[in-house]
């Protein structure tokens, strides 16, 4: 009889999957294909229309079937937050996020184990970013994950450290990292079609996020309007306003052109693929740690980074980019200085594309799935 692994992929039928529906697509996926002898993987989805169902199947080729719970989304939500459900039984459960059947259980008696993921902690450190609904979620989940999670995986050492502030899981805690999202690629002259598509001028910057003071963008474009600094168009992957706040109206009170300045929602891969590739470099400007995931997918295309010197970019990049401190005053001087730079001097630009490169070889998501099943051995 094999071994079942059973994981939690609700969110890739979510109404927004997001970020936490790429993770589960990407790591379910290759929990799948690097399965040991005698093991498979089955997935637990909340009840749903048949067409969503047959979207899950067709997503994970090769899955081992689906159990299909008695309650829909929003219910299965409140009910495995209270804990007034036995669904979807016991085995071997992994979940990629706090969202999962977190109940009383004796893995030595009954060999039930349930692992939870810990994506981020905005709901303690920022928790206005979020309902208040949500944010009581979380919290009310958490709780619960330290009384009945077997093991908390978190994706860097810095949130392990960071949650060890919130919750004492002890030697629970497991770091696995993630990796780029499935399908970033994509071939150099299809690359140059898709940017001419997307409107792109032939030497750009790329930065991810909001204009929300703590993403660091509003410091960019300080950056590239003060006097000197290469006037270098910024494509930025994110809406272009934020709240009363617009894209061009903080542009010109920096001194940018706001003709310099586009904002693109790309979702598909191949999209960002080309975005990413014909970038003079990628700045992640966050004052505070976040999932670096723009870092990874910089590094999968071999672009060159610089960023700012949060305990998760400085871990993450591991030297290969540039990094800028961030400190109490002075930083967009310090990100002017970095972005001249690398613009104005092909050989550095050149030599981080080359460490770019070398450190995508250090995310992999069959390493990630690799060590979750070490991990459910282990336990």
């Amino acid at each position: 009889m094999p071994i079942t692994l059973r994981m939690i992929v609700d969110q890739v039928v979510a109404p927004v999957p997001g970020p936490l529906g790429r993770y589960t697509q990407a790591l379910t996926s290759a929990l799948i294909t690097s399965a040991p002898s005698g093991c498979e993987v089955e997935g637990i989805v909340s009840s749903s229309p048949p067409t969503e169902y047959e979207f899950v199947e067709a997503a994970f080729p090769g899955i081992a079937r689906l159990y299909k719970t008695s309650l829909a989304r929003r219910e299965l939500t409140a009910a495995w937050q209270l804990g007034l459900t036995t669904s979807p039984g016991g085995g071997m459960i992994h979940a990629p996020s706090l969202f999962a059947p977190l109940r009383r259980h004796d893995r030595s008696v009954s060999g039930d184990q349930v692992v939870v993921t810990v994506q981020d902690l905005a709901a303690w450190t920022h928790p206005d970013s979020l309902t208040s609904a949500s944010v009581a979620w979380h919290r009310a989940m958490l709780k619960r994950a330290l009384k009945h999670a077997d093991a908390v995986v978190v994706p860097t050492h810095a949130l392990a450290e960071r949650l060890a502030g919130i919750a004492d899981f002890g030697e629970r805690v497991r770091v696995i990292g993630t990796a780029p999202r499935t399908g970033l690629s994509v071939e150099a002259t299809e690359a140059a079609l898709r940017r001419t598509r997307l409107g792109l001028p032939s030497e750009y910057l790329v930065a991810a996020g909001t204009l929300e003071p703590r993403t660091g963008l509003v410091d960019l474009l300080d950056a590239l309007g003060r006097p000197g600094v290469p006037q270098i168009p910024l494509v930025v992957l994110g809406p272009d306003s934020w709240g009363e706040v617009h894209l061009a109206s903080v542009a010109e009170e920096s001194g940018v052109d706001p003709r310099r300045v586009q904002a693109l929602q790309v979702d598909d891969a191949v999209d960002l693929a080309a975005v990413l590739s014909g970038a003079t470099a990628v700045v992640a400007p966050s004052h505070e740690d976040g999932a670096a995931t723009d870092l990874i997918e910089a590094f999968a295309m071999g672009i060159p980074v610089i960023h700012s010197d949060t305990s998760t970019h400085l871990e993450v990049a591991a030297e290969a980019g540039l990094s800028v401190t961030v400190g109490s005053g002075g930083y967009a001087d310090r990100l002017a200085a970095a972005v001249t730079s690398v613009v104005e001097h092909p050989s550095l630009a050149d030599r981080l594309a080359v460490t770019s490169g070398d450190r995508s070889r250090a995310f992999s998501w069959r390493d990630s799935a690799e060590r979750i099943w070490q991990l459910h051995a282990d336990l």
